[in-house]
């Protein structure tokens, strides 16, 4: 029987192309429809305004839900032009850019898994709009893609072990625009110790570590000559209040911390979290080092993204881009079950099938609402789980480590 041959790439990539167009089309469209309000990029514009104001940052308190300002004075800084435009053109220049930006994390997220096919860029970039942490980012018009695009860009251009003079940059910016990315170059830092004490000289993983701190502090003393009131009071004060960012036991909230908020039908889980974080951390960056030495680029990125997003205090939902890497690596691994169960978790908006909103319903969760209102946890538990059982036990595999 003849095999028919596919066709050629000249013809699949057109196609391509069309059917993500048409999605992010039928996408943006479905956004309009459900009206949405995109209320945290009207936070960040709101913080833009204060900045060109003079206005106290911590002290705002921005549109009707009076919300807070949580991120770093940074990322006050880069929100200044947001204060330039109308709300309707912010708006529409907010989904023009995420969208254009899931495209990019998608392409790095095929390159950190080794897949190489142009195409396969737009078919996953068409299916991976509708998973619920990407819609939800878009729907309050989310820096996540951002933070995730700036990652990816960082440990993808060398493989696992390289450095150059801009090694760290994408980290060091990362985390001095929001906190949880910067257990990166904690990572990258325990990875370089590591292979020093089995007797390599770990230098490019500790110097990569190096360039992300250099980075990160050079964006920290920035904004702290600009905003010196406003830096003194996030980095003395703010920094250590993970109240202010909203409600452990939110639903949205995927954290461990949420997860046992929500359990233990408590709004501070306090000790428990402290010491729970405090393990998952250790045993999560032990497999992201293990993974990097091993030369699992791939396993060791997303096993220290789902690390962060489990210890953070607070991971909401739209956090967990990170899925899409994730699903990726698990389906180009050949565990096609894996990938299937997290796909149909992160496809699904599990955690908005319990009980949420007004009155703490969350805390009053029971069973199977338990488990469902903890489905992103889980998956990323069960992820680290399988990743730790899935390396060789020598250093070889995708990338070879150049000490």
């Amino acid at each position: 029987m003849t095999e028919i041959a596919p066709p050629p790439a000249h013809r699949r990539i057109p196609v391509a192309l069309g059917v993500c167009l048409a999605s992010f089309a039928v996408f943006w469209a479905a956004q309009r429809a459900a009206h949405v309000s995109m209320v945290d990029l009207m936070v960040y514009r709101a913080e833009g305004a204060a900045v060109r104001a003079g206005g106290d940052l911590y002290a705002l308190r921005a549109t009707s839900a009076r919300l807070p300002t949580t991120y770093p004075p940074f990322a006050a800084l880069l929100f200044t032009p947001l204060s330039v435009p109308d709300t309707a053109l912010l708006r529409t220049l907010a989904t023009a850019g995420n969208l254009a930006l899931l495209v990019a994390f998608v392409r790095l997220s095929l390159k950190l898994v080794g897949h190489a096919r142009a195409e396969s860029v737009w078919w996953v970039a068409a299916t991976a709009v509708w998973c619920e942490p990407v819609w939800t980012t878009l729907r309050y018009g989310q820096i996540n893609l951002l933070l995730a695009v700036l990652v990816l860009w960082d440990l993808t251009r060398r493989p696992a072990g390289g450095y150059d003079r801009w090694s760290g940059v994408g980290l060091g910016l990362a985390a001095a625009l929001k906190l949880t990315p910067a257990l990166f170059p904690v990572f990258l830092l325990a990875t370089g110790l590591a292979d020093r004490l089995r007797g390599g000289r770990g230098e490019p993983w500790l110097r990569h570590a190096r360039g992300a701190a250099v980075a990160f502090a050079g964006a920290t003393l920035l904004a702290a000559a600009v905003l010196p009131y406003d830096s003194w009071r996030f980095w003395t004060r703010m920094v250590f209040r993970a109240s202010r960012v909203g409600p452990a036991e939110d639903t949205a909230n995927q954290a461990l911390r949420g997860i046992l908020a929500r359990l233990l039908h408590t709004p501070d889980p306090a000790a428990l979290w402290t010491a729970g974080a405090a393990v998952l951390g250790v045993l999560g960056v032990a497999v992201a080092v293990r993974a990097e030495l091993r030369g699992r680029r791939a396993w060791s990125v997303c096993a220290c993204a789902v690390t962060a997003l489990l210890v953070s205090p607070v991971s909401w939902s739209h956090h967990w881009v990170w899925c899409v890497p994730l699903v990726l690596l698990l389906w180009t691994r050949g565990h096609r079950a894996a990938a299937l169960g997290a796909l149909l978790v992160f496809w699904s908006y599990v955690p908005w099938w319990v009980p949420h909103g007004p009155g703490r319903p969350e805390l009053h969760l029971d069973g199977a609402r338990l488990l469902l209102s903890a489905g992103y946890g889980i998956t990323g538990a069960l992820f680290l789980a399988l990743a730790r059982t899935s390396l060789p036990r020598s250093v070889t595999g995708e990338i070879r480590v150049k000490p």
